[in-house]
Parts: C-alpha cells; structure tokens; sequence
C-alpha cells in the first residue's frame, strides 16, 4: 500500500512515508528507497536528485515529530504507547546505549540501522539534545542512507527488464519468505521482555 501511494503520490507520497518511518512506525523504509529509485529509472519520478532531497526532508520532517514526542511525552510516552508501533523500551535502551558511547554523533550513526532508525529522534528529545547537532547528524545520517538506497534501486531499474522475469519466476517464494520474516520479527518482538519486565 505504501509503495503504491509513493507511485500515485510521486515525490508528496515518498515525503510523507518517510515521515511517518521517522516517528516509530514501521513503514520499511529498506523497500521504500530503493523503490523509489526504480520508479526514478522507469519515468515515474523525475529527478534522482530531487527524489533523494524529498527522501531527506521527509526524514527531517518525521524527525521533528519524534523529537517532540521525546522532548514533551518523555518516557511516559513510549511506555503507554510505544507497542503500538512495535516499538518497547528495549529498543529505547539500544539507542541510549549509542548515545552514552557515542554522544550526539548516535544520531548518524543509528540512522543506518534498521527499526533504531525510525526511533532515534525520541531519545534525542528526551535526553534534550540541542537541535542544532541534532539536524545536521539527521540530514547527514538520512542523506547516505537514503542515496545509497534510491540508488540502488534507480540502477537496478535500469535493468528492470533482466529483473522482472527473474523476479516473477520466483515471485511467489519472494513473498512467503518476506511474510515469515515479519512473522518473526512481530512474535520476537512481542515475547521480548520490557525493562520493566526483566
């Protein structure tokens, strides 16, 4: 459903999906991008550049809103509703993590990491980063991120008619093996035990 509202939306569909990524929900981001790089390579979108700025603004824009979350809804927060999006406090103690290791510099590295991502901003509002470091390490973060994955998929689009065949002919164990591994993933996630728990 995302994929076709980044085809039908173009670059507004692409901003407000990573938007939505950015503030916890698991939009998946890894698919998203490279999609949208595809879509650059068969005319849909129009400009790789443009599309990876749009890409990052909707990181930016997302960011903000996670920022926020952390900074006035604080752990409180994440605690009432952080399940609501697949997101624990277990999570939330991997970022700290990064953040009591690396400082403001977590912020760059957590956005090449899949899940912590989406999240990063909320510790940062809660910990009170100043916002200053926190734009730039989200654009600079957001910015790899999101060009090595569009394009990736802008070349790989190039030769969409080499893939397309491939991909059909086993199309369907694609599928199964995608749906398990989010399986997997949900009832993983589900039996872990909070912080509060352990």
């Amino acid at each position: 459903m995302l994929l076709a509202l980044v085809d039908h939306a173009g670059y507004a569909g692409l901003l407000l999906v990573m938007a939505i990524g950015n503030v916890g929900v698991p939009v998946g981001s890894e698919i998203i991008l490279p999609a949208a790089g595809a879509l650059v390579a068969t005319g849909h979108l129009h400009s790789l550049p443009i599309t990876i700025a749009i890409a990052v603004v909707g990181e930016l824009v997302g960011g903000s809103v996670g920022y926020a979350i952390g900074r006035y809804g604080g752990r409180a927060f994440v605690r009432r509703y952080g399940h609501y999006v697949l997101f624990r406090e277990a999570e939330m103690a991997r970022v700290e993590q990064f953040f009591a290791r690396y400082g403001s510099f977590a912020v760059f590295l957590c956005r090449f990491i899949p899940v912590i991502r989406g999240i990063v901003a909320i510790p940062a509002g809660i910990a009170r980063m100043p916002l200053v470091p926190f734009y730039i390490w989200t654009a600079l973060g957001s910015l790899g991120f999101c060009s090595a994955l569009i394009s990736i998929g802008h070349l790989l689009g190039k030769h969409v008619g080499v893939i397309m065949p491939a991909f059909h002919r086993f199309s369907l164990l694609i599928i199964v093996l995608i749906v398990l591994a989010v399986l997997l993933y949900i009832v993983l996630h589900r039996r872990a035990p909070s912080r509060n728990e352990i």
